[in-house]
């Protein structure tokens, strides 16, 4: 069992919470092990559906005046029972709820209740290098996070389960598309778009399916929380930048499972890719653990300089897969520096000690970027 960083003990004494994350990632287990003596309600049992379905009032006849903290798992398949929620909580300040959701898209798009900021929303991600041993890189990059698939003798079986289960259970069980076939064929186009810029129309073209219903797909993941996309930064003043932005799975693993990929090794051309999409999913995870409201951005030009990750519009960050970094890779920093004022310009890279450049750009191995980040002496 692992220690999660998410302060979800410290978050409660506060206010009631809405914690999302994709299936898998230890939502119940880090509420069981943090909250041993709240009160559970499951809705993917069936018979506890039904019940509160047809009777949501039954949440509130059946609460006990013991009762201090409330558990609802995945409340997105009954999004008319946070009427219930809210009632209560207005009626008893002392009282805290915790509504888990692996999907976010009916509490999104429907008419639901979000309590009207009596309760925050926060996000579990799947496991970061903070709660993990040392040397769990390279497994990192192969199997990806989720704690299931880390631990497994067989991750690639687990992951391509995973798949089909998200296949079946988010997609097909909701009703979200009309042709699953159509949209498993999507899923692994979208896939090969993993840390690439969109273009809808590329996709559309791969996949025989509509630019409009391409779009309304992307958006599908992103609502059931599988992934996201980085918008580009846009705060220069000289050089044009690409305005499209780029689209990421929420796990290294589910991405590797989709692109049907080998094994990940060093100085692999996949090597570079996976180690930038890793870099940044620990970021977003601290950003979300901290609640850190900055934005994550990346910078592209259409005369082609890049860095990977801008983190609010003074910390830049570039990925290198390689053990040996070289002038030339600091070449978007230095120009990024023209457009905007940076405070920190960082390279993480695989060589074994860090180092500053000449023209003061932190060159930091990937443990040590991990380790000062979650020590909080990056940003």
């Amino acid at each position: 069992m692992y220690s999660r960083w998410l302060p979800i003990g410290d978050l409660v004494r506060h206010r009631s919470l809405f914690l999302l994350g994709p299936r898998q990632t230890g939502k119940s287990t880090l509420l069981r092990q943090t909250f041993p003596h709240a009160r559970y309600i499951d809705l993917l049992e069936a018979d506890t559906f039904r019940e509160l379905s047809t009777r949501p009032e039954t949440l509130r006849q059946t609460l006990d005046p013991r009762d201090t903290l409330i558990v609802i798992d995945e409340i997105q398949k009954l999004p008319g029972l946070l009427d219930e929620v809210q009632a209560l909580i207005d009626r008893n300040r002392d009282l805290r709820f915790v509504l888990t959701g692996s999907s976010a898209r009916k509490l999104k798009r429907g008419s639901a209740n979000l309590l009207a900021g009596r309760a925050w929303f926060t996000r579990l991600h799947p496991l970061v290098s903070a709660e993990l041993p040392a040397d769990t890189l390279m497994r990192r990059l192969n199997v990806g996070s989720l704690p299931a698939v880390f631990d497994s003798p067989v991750p690639g079986e687990d992951l391509h389960a995973y798949v089909s289960v998200y296949l079946q259970e988010e997609i097909r069980a909701e009703g979200l598309v009309r042709s699953l076939e159509r949209f498993s064929r999507f899923l692994e186009v979208a896939a090969l778009t993993n840390g690439h810029i969109l273009n809808f129309a590329n996709v559309s073209n791969d996949t025989g399916v509509p630019v409009r219903t391409v779009r309304e797909h992307y958006q599908m993941l992103e609502d059931t929380l599988i992934g996201f996309q980085l918008p580009a930064f846009r705060q220069q003043r000289k050089r044009k930048p690409v305005a499209t932005a780029k689209f990421y799975f929420f796990d290294v693993g589910v991405a590797n499972t989709l692109m049907k990929r080998g094994n990940i090794a060093p100085g692999s051309e996949l090597f570079g890719a996976a180690l930038e999409h890793l870099v940044l999913l620990e970021v977003k995870a601290y950003l979300d653990y901290r609640r850190i409201d900055l934005p994550l951005t990346f910078w592209r030009t259409h005369a082609g300089h890049e860095v990977d990750l801008v983190v609010g519009d003074s910390v830049a960050i570039e990925v290198k897969g390689s053990s040996r970094v070289t002038p030339s890779d600091a070449k978007g920093l230095a120009a990024l520096s023209e457009e905007t004022t940076l405070t920190t310009r960082i390279i993480v890279s695989m060589e074994r000690l860090p180092r500053m450049t000449d023209d003061g750009v932190r060159v930091l191995p990937v443990e040590t970027f991990f380790s000062e980040l979650w020590a909080g002496r990056l940003f």
